[in-house]
């Protein structure tokens, strides 16, 4: 993992979710809910809850949330619109609109998830 997680056993959910808000911010990584109390980001799995603690609450600055702890979804999102722009560009001049923009969109969608995938490789990699 890219940070440092700590497991909790189910047993002590009363005090782990007291103060603690259901949240759709984050990767859910297999959990079925999520939670965030300032930093904790709080996953619920059948039988324990995973913790760790972002540098940035996403609630409160989204941007350095992504900057900082989530870098790999910038870069999908950059390899996204760069790589679909480029790819539609070349495309256009040689279909039509309706295919072009196909193309541009799926284009987008392929390089943008690459660009993320291997972004949270090396990020794994390198912490």
């Amino acid at each position: 993992m890219p940070w440092d997680e700590i497991e909790v056993p189910k047993e002590l959910r009363e005090f782990m979710l007291e103060k603690a808000e259901e949240t759709f911010l984050g990767q859910k990584n297999g959990a079925y809910k999520q939670y965030r109390y300032g930093n904790l980001h709080i996953r619920e799995y059948d039988d324990k809850f995973l913790v760790h603690t972002d540098r940035i609450d996403p609630r409160k600055d989204p941007l350095g949330h992504l900057v900082f702890d989530a870098p790999e979804v910038l870069v999908g999102l950059a390899c996204a619109i760069f790589g679909g722009t480029q790819i539609a560009k070349r495309f256009q001049n040689n279909k039509s609109k309706k295919s072009s923009t196909a193309s541009g969109l799926l284009s987008s969608i392929i390089a943008g998830y690459l660009g993320y995938v291997t972004s949270k490789k090396i990020r794994n990699y390198l912490e």
